[in-house]
This record gives structure tokens, C-alpha cells and sequence, in this order.
């Protein structure tokens, strides 16, 4: 066993690598900077994230993923290689196998796209594992167990809800809504009500320092008062602007988005087996995935759901931590796995 084994969790937002043996070796953000003209690669991961939306006209920072899929092949590629070589280091004798995650409702055609990416980015193996499968894995849920377990991963681009039994998935159901459309949500509203532009990292400041899934009733009297100054352009002046947004006005926004990815978690909900759904309602819903972390979703969940819904400890890192433990242990999982 020469060769390197690495998990790598290919999100919207970041990219998670895991090296069998050591761990989790890198988190940085799935962004992707290249020249205009002939499409080289110039800057990947937090480099490029600090290039989004300032660079020069030859030089665009681009996310290569969509809601979870691969949206530039040959980006998407470039990255892969980066991210394989600053895991294993460049001069690489023996080519690494490679275990990568999507999402569970991905076509035929997106998971060749990702088989064939990583082939080219010059790994030996490609295996693909389903992303409600490995953050079960990742959260230390007995997956094996004949009773049923629930996972939500609510990611950058998609959440994707599953019961899980026996090591498989019984039910699934995946909407492509996540981190972002929670900072286009605020985006869009800052531009309704205001009328002034900012930019998706604005967005996503704003939803990290001030976003909270429930303000009001529940909460004590000096919930709902955190406040933020917010700059960037006024849209009927052109001008540069600063505004100030409370918490409340942030829910506002953000509010029929977190309907949507609760609306999948009661999708699944709706299909469990009987049997699986008193297990459900016994050991309640796992929430994994960075979006997961927002304040309060999980009470949302709980409330609007029935279910006790709570949060996985380390969430961000549970699908790249289950990529690698059954990397590690792939006789165990080959059951759930597809290779090339």
C-alpha cells in the first residue's frame, strides 16, 4: 500500500480533504480564480475567495460547482489536482485513490462528470460515496444498525435529507437549497427594501454575524436587537451607501429559504417507513453541513417538524470525516460505494 488515500467532500461552498492516516488536511473554500483568456488557473481555495468580486477584467474568480454538481468541467478538475497535490504533496510516485461525495439526487450524467474529473485530475481510483451516507458516518450514527436514523445536510448548494437503515438509504430527498440562496436571499432583500447592491461575501457576512432562524416570541426581550452597518452601492444614485440591519429584518429575509429546506426534511419525513419513524422520533434528526450552524435553525426545525432536531458536533467536517472513514474501512461500506 504505497499509494495515498484521500476523501475529499466537494461542496458548493468548501472543499473538506481528508488523508487516510492523518485526517482532515484541508478546508478551504471551493472558488477558483482564472485568467480570462485562456482559462489558467491563477489562484485556488481562500486566495481566490479574497479575489470574488474585485478582480480585473482578465481575471475572473469563479465557483465551480452548482448546487452541489459540477457546473466547469475543466475547472472543477484544476481544483481537484490542486487540492490531490497540496494533500499528497507534488511529486507523487504512486497515484492516490480517491473518494469523493455527492449529493444523493445527482443524474447519471453529473456522477460521470465527477468519476471522470477526478480520473483526470490523476487519481488511480475514483470511488463515489452519497453525501447523506458519509455525513452519517462522519457524525458517529451506527449506520449499520437495523433501526432507523435520520440525517439532514444542509450544505452551500443543496440539503439533502435521508433515513438511513442497515447501511443504506431507505428514504431520500434532496433540494438544491442551501448557504447560498440564504445569502442571495439577503442580497435580494437589501436591494428590495433599500435599495442598495452588495456583494454574495457581504451576503455571507451578514448571515454568519446577525442570521437567526427564529426571532421573536421564543426568544428573550434582547434577541432580535443584534445590529449591523452594512456598506456597498446605492442602485439609484451609484454611489457608495452604509445601512443598518437589525436581526429581525435578516429573518424577514431569510425565512421562506429555511421553509424550503425544512419543507425537504418533511418530505422524508412524509415517505419513512412506519417502523423506521418511531425510531426517527425516538433519536431525533442529525443536522450536518456549515449551513447547519446557523442560530436557531435547529429549534426552527424542531418546532415546525415535531421532531427534536440537533446539530452534529464539528458539522462542517462530518461528510469529509465519514468520506474517510469508509475509505478506510471499504469492505464495510462497498455496498453503498460505485467505483471506476
Amino acid at each position: 500500500m504505497f499509494s495515498k488515500r484521500i476523501g475529499i467532500d466537494l461542496g458548493t461552498a468548501n472543499t473538506v480533504v481528508y488523508l487516510a492516516g492523518q485526517g482532515i488536511v484541508l478546508n478551504e473554500p471551493t472558488v477558483v480564480a482564472v485568467t480570462a483568456d485562456d482559462n489558467r488557473v491563477i489562484a485556488v481555495g481562500k486566495e481566490a475567495k479574497e479575489m470574488l468580486g474585485r478582480t480585473p477584467g482578465n481575471i475572473i474568480a469563479l465557483r465551480p460547482l452548482r448546487d452541489g454538481v459540477i457546473a466547469d468541467y475543466t475547472v472543477t478538475e484544476a481544483m481537484l489536482s490542486y487540492f490531490m497535490d497540496k494533500a499528497c504533496g507534488k511529486s507523487r510516485f504512486f497515484k492516490p485513490e480517491v473518494m469523493v461525495c455527492i449529493p444523493s439526487g445527482v443524474t447519471q450524467v453529473e456522477r460521470r462528470a465527477v468519476l471522470d474529473a477526478t480520473m483526470a485530475a490523476g487519481a488511480k481510483i475514483a470511488y463515489l460515496i452519497e453525501e447523506p451516507l458519509a455525513a452519517a458516518i462522519g457524525a458517529k450514527i451506527p449506520i449499520a444498525q437495523a433501526a432507523g436514523h435520520m440525517i439532514v445536510d444542509i450544505g452551500g448548494g443543496s440539503t439533502e435529507a435521508a433515513v438511513i437503515s442497515l447501511g443504506g438509504v431507505v428514504v431520500h430527498h434532496s433540494v438544491r437549497v442551501g448557504g447560498n440562496k440564504i445569502d442571495e436571499a439577503i442580497a435580494n432583500y437589501t436591494k428590495k427594501k433599500f435599495n442598495l447592491l452588495i456583494g454574495e461575501r457581504t451576503a455571507e457576512e451578514i448571515k454568519i454575524a446577525i442570521a437567526n432562524a427564529l426571532v421573536g416570541e421564543e426568544n428573550s426581550a434582547s434577541e432580535g436587537q443584534r445590529k449591523m452597518e452594512i456598506r456597498g452601492r446605492d442602485n439609484i444614485t451609484g454611489l457608495p451607501r452604509t445601512i443598518e440591519l437589525t436581526e429581525v429584518q435578516i429573518n424577514e429575509a431569510i425565512y421562506p429559504t429555511l421553509l424550503n429546506i425544512i419543507s425537504a426534511v418533511k418530505g422524508v419525513l412524509e415517505q419513512t417507513p412506519p417502523e423506521l419513524a418511531s425510531d426517527i422520533i425516538d433519536k431525533g434528526v442529525v443536522m450536518s453541513g456549515g449551513t447547519s450552524l446557523l442560530k436557531n435553525l435547529d429549534k426552527l426545525m424542531t418546532k415546525l417538524t415535531g421532531v427534536p432536531c440537533h446539530v452534529a458536533e464539528d458539522a462542517i467536517l462530518c461528510v469529509a470525516r465519514g468520506t474517510g472513514v469508509a475509505l478506510e474501512n471499504i469492505e464495510l461500506y462497498k455496498r453503498s460505494i460505485s467505483r471506476q
